[in-house]
Order: structure tokens, then C-alpha cells, then sequence
């Protein structure tokens, strides 16, 4: 056989190509029943879970909340949101490394989007993956802690540069770790001028009203949207 009669298939392109269009079905979907949901990305460790029950403490006599849980294995996060009072629907991805709409989809099926206001996807911990996947949610937020160093922005630019917001977690730990935040943030802007920066410590509570008012705000633009 000769070479010119091999057919190339570009398959990545394609797949990211009927994902995208899928995850902009989804937002459009989820706008249209006034349900705000979040990509929540970040590397293992990070405290995506710790801030996701943080969210839930504050934003729940306000908001009707739902989680989709994505992890390789395990439902231990998704038992930790049911106890704080939220449903919660666990994906288990069987060994991908993100989550993208198709698998979006199927936990909106699970969960009935219309009966939440807000619905937090907490994805496969991971910083690169996740960051190429569109999964339907309307803004998207990572977490990256004091311990992974500020060196991170240049490492993983991508997920930087796709996030409407970066929290900083653990700056609790700030004086025992060596991380220059305002080094980190300069680094993060030239990548994403418009990305909100909110330090935050899961653990003490401090800067967790900045994050709630973030997504408080976001919450109701799509309550209320302007007309």
C-alpha cells in the first residue's frame, strides 16, 4: 500500500471539536433555566473538596446547590458533600483524566438541573487535562495551593489562561513555604489579564467571604440577567 493511500484521521481534533459543541448545548441549556454551574479545577490535594464544603455552608439557605463529583475511583467526596447537605452525583471516569460534556451530561441527567441554582463540578484533580475540556459549565475556577509553589503559571499556562478565577488556598502556610505571591500574580495576569485573584485558607476561613462573594455575584447574573 502506498503512503498517499493511508487516511489520516486527526482524532483529538475531531473529539474536541463535538465536545465543544456539546458543552456550548449544555451552557445554553443551563442558561435558559437560570442554573449557574462551575468547572472547578485544580491539582490533587489542592482543596477543592474543603472549599466546595465552605461554598456549601455559606451559600446554602440562599441558593439550591448540586455537586458532580468526578474522580478516577472512589466516592469518599461526594459522601463528605451529602453529609453537608447537598446532592451530590459521583462520576467515577475509569481512568480519564478530566471530565468533558458527554460525561458532564450524563450527571445533569442524574442531578435535574432545574431544581439547582448553582451546580459545582469538582474535576479529576489535574492540571493539565482538565484545562483542554469544555464541559458545559458557564465560568470556570482552579484552585492552586501555597505548597504546589508559585512557579505553577509557567508550568501549566493553559489552565491559568482559561479560568475566570484563580483561588490561592492554604495561605495559611504562606510563612512556611517559599511563595512569592505577588510574583505569582504578576505571572498569572500576563497570561489572563481579567482573571479574579482570591487568596483564601479553607482551614482558618480567611478571604472565604471574597470567594463567596465571587460566586454569589456570579449566581445571580444568571438569576437575573440583564435585559
Amino acid at each position: 500500500m502506498l503512503i498517499d493511500e493511508i487516511r489520516l484521521i486527526e482524532v483529538k481534533e475531531n473529539i474536541l471539536s463535538d465536545n465543544e459543541s456539546l458543552a456550548g448545548e449544555l451552557r445554553d441549556k443551563l442558561r435558559h433555566m437560570s442554573t449557574f454551574m462551575l468547572n472547578l479545577m485544580s491539582s490533587p490535594g489542592s482543596g477543592k473538596t474543603s472549599l466546595i464544603l465552605r461554598t456549601i455552608d455559606a451559600l446554602k439557605n440562599e441558593f439550591r446547590i448540586g455537586i458532580i463529583e468526578a474522580d478516577i475511583d472512589s466516592m469518599v467526596d461526594s459522601e463528605k458533600v451529602a453529609e453537608r447537605g447537598a446532592k451530590a452525583v459521583q462520576l467515577r471516569t475509569g481512568g480519564f483524566c478530566h471530565v468533558d460534556a458527554t460525561m458532564v451530561s450524563q450527571g445533569l441527567d442524574a442531578l435535574n438541573p432545574q431544581d439547582f441554582d448553582l451546580i459545582i463540578i469538582e474535576n479529576v484533580g489535574n492540571l493539565v487535562c482538565p484545562a483542554e475540556f469544555e464541559t458545559g459549565a458557564i465560568k470556570k475556577a482552579m484552585i492552586l495551593s501555597v505548597p504546589e509553589g508559585d512557579d505553577k503559571p509557567l508550568k501549566y499556562p493553559l489552565m491559568f489562561s482559561v479560568c475566570d478565577a484563580l483561588v490561592v488556598n492554604k495561605i495559611d502556610a504562606m510563612g512556611i513555604f517559599d511563595f512569592d505571591i505577588e510574583a505569582m500574580k504578576q505571572k498569572v495576569q500576563v497570561l489572563n489579564p481579567d482573571i479574579e485573584i482570591i487568596p483564601v485558607s479553607c482551614k482558618t476561613g480567611e478571604g472565604i467571604d471574597d470567594w463567596i462573594n465571587w460566586i454569589r455575584n456570579e449566581i445571580k447574573g444568571v438569576l437575573n440577567p440583564p435585559s
